[in-house]
């Protein structure tokens, strides 16, 4: 399944009334971590069809990002049934990051 671009106006629909779990990568362009996580989360969204999976630019969607408190770039938000389950800031491997969503 691809990444979904998420923003203020589609979170409500794709995250919080999502009936699978939902993989919110919170991001950066000009951010180095954020880059080597992306293959990552990527990777995910194409082996994983059970979850969904969204990236979020903090620049674009500070609203979301003041939101959840975004101190520190990659953060990635796990939320099932529209409340948050688990967080995990920097860099992560892709096994931390598939237990997070289990």
């Amino acid at each position: 399944m691809a990444v979904l671009t998420i923003t203020e106006q589609n979170f409500q629909e794709q995250v919080l009334a999502s009936p699978v779990p939902v993989l919110l990568d919170f991001w950066a362009s000009w951010c180095g971590p954020c880059r080597m996580m992306s293959p990552v989360v990527d990777e995910i969204a194409e082996e994983h069809p059970e979850f969904r999976v969204g990236k979020v630019n903090v620049d674009e969607q500070g609203g979301l990002a003041t939101q959840f408190r975004i101190m520190s770039i990659p953060t990635l938000m796990v939320f099932k049934n529209g409340e948050k389950t688990g967080t995990l800031v920097g860099v992560q491997s892709k096994a931390q990051v598939l237990n997070l969503l289990k």
